[in-house]
């Protein structure tokens, strides 16, 4: 087992890989301009500039020896010229027709005529440039690029600094990650047990009327919509008859009604499965044979069915971890909970990649740890299961 445990893990690498890959080229076909969006539509050139140099959004996105640089505006007379004095390093500027450089300290003037790669010594700036098509600056290597430079990171457990609030990223996630924990954690466990207990109940009495009630209780809970479910509770329990607090996280008393809703939300999906699977077993000849040797009913359920339903019923548990974190994101959001579903928010409206970013490899971690912890269940569950090598 502990080969394949020690396979998984190796796994997980290019896995987690692809998903940064992907990630990364969402962001950039849709993702927009950061520095605008931190810095207002009305920034200048230049400051939009300093913020991607800073953040090394200016770099290529996975390799490249030169990078486009926005340092163009159109002049009076028509041509293109500099937005912003350059400073050292080597650019490529097609169509150049003359370059200005100057020294930083004395203010010395030096021209260049009709040469498309210029070289910016230290303590020089290329203050003036007209006729170019665009700008472009030599990456240190052909591997300087905003991919490389973030494997490398995280390679350091470095994910970044947010740019919104200044703190490494890795601090903004430990801050979120209790609040979500203490959230998700109740509404998973409560939800397998409530869904358990009324699956075993309907299953014992199938087609009587319990299972036909819980059933029609089931599909009503189901019908609703999970943000109205949360708007309801505000209302009612909340507002209406002000029994639980609808905002903040001070105390467990505040998770109360969150974890109320995550779990009746959810209830109904989760019982007509778990009594589909139970309903599978309840037909088997080892269950004939425990009934004819006089077995209870109810020790039949809890015991021997119950144990022989375990494995789909862990499948479903593991499949619905992704769903709930998406389901703790909109509770986080309307109840004020300062998990990880609020930092994920305010990073997509502030457009902090690097906290975005960070999130989707963490979200990713977890699936897989999941998915490797469910595997491994399966083998201790049944022991008929054998794990390839």
């Amino acid at each position: 087992m502990w080969r394949y445990v020690c396979k998984r893990l190796l796994e997980m690498i290019p896995t987690t890989l692809g998903v940064l890959v992907l990630s990364f080229v969402l962001f950039y076909v849709v993702g927009g301009s950061p520095a605008q969006i931190v810095l207002g539509q009305h920034a200048s050139q230049q400051s939009i500039a300093a913020f991607d140099a800073a953040n090394g959004y200016d770099l290529p996105l996975f390799m490249g020896n030169w990078a486009d640089i926005n340092a163009l505006r159109r002049g009076v007379d028509g041509q293109n010229e500099l937005a912003f004095p350059l400073v050292a390093g080597t650019y490529r500027l097609p169509g150049i027709r003359v370059v200005t450089l100057t020294e930083l300290s004395s203010g010395m003037l030096r021209r260049v005529v009709g040469q498309e790669m210029v070289e910016v010594p230290k303590g020089w700036a290329l203050s003036e440039a007209r006729g170019m098509t665009a700008v472009y600056r030599k990456t240190r290597h052909f591997f300087d690029s905003q991919f490389v430079r973030y494997l490398n990171g995280l390679i350091r457990f470095d994910l970044g600094v947010s740019v919104e609030t200044k703190q490494p990223v890795a601090e903004v996630l430990k801050q979120g990650i209790l609040p979500t924990l203490s959230l998700s954690v109740p509404i998973l466990f409560f939800g397998a047990l409530f869904g358990v207990v009324f699956g075993v109940l309907c299953a014992a009495s199938q087609g009587g009327l319990l299972d036909r009630t819980v059933l029609a209780v089931s599909t009503l809970l189901m019908s609703v919509n999970y943000v109205v479910w949360i708007l309801l509770g505000q209302f009612l329990l909340g507002f209406r008859w002000p029994l639980f607090p609808i905002w903040g996280y001070e105390s467990v008393y505040y998770l109360v009604l969150p974890v109320l809703i995550g779990v009746v939300s959810s209830l109904g999906a989760d019982v007509r499965f778990y009594r589909a699977a139970i309903l599978d077993e309840v037909y088997k000849p080892y269950v004939r044979t425990a009934r004819a040797k006089g077995m209870s009913t109810i020790r039949i359920l809890f015991v021997h069915v119950l144990r022989n339903s375990l494995i789909p019923i862990v499948t479903y548990i593991s499949l619905s971890i992704p769903y709930l974190f998406t389901g703790s994101l909109l509770l986080e959001s309307f109840f004020g909970i300062p998990g990880l579903g609020s930092v994920s928010i305010n990073a997509i409206n502030s457009a902090d990649l690097s906290v975005v970013r960070a999130v989707v490899v963490f979200g990713a971690l977890i699936y897989q740890v999941v998915n490797l912890m469910t595997d491994v269940a399966y083998g201790w569950l049944d022991p008929r299961v054998r794990f390839a090598k």
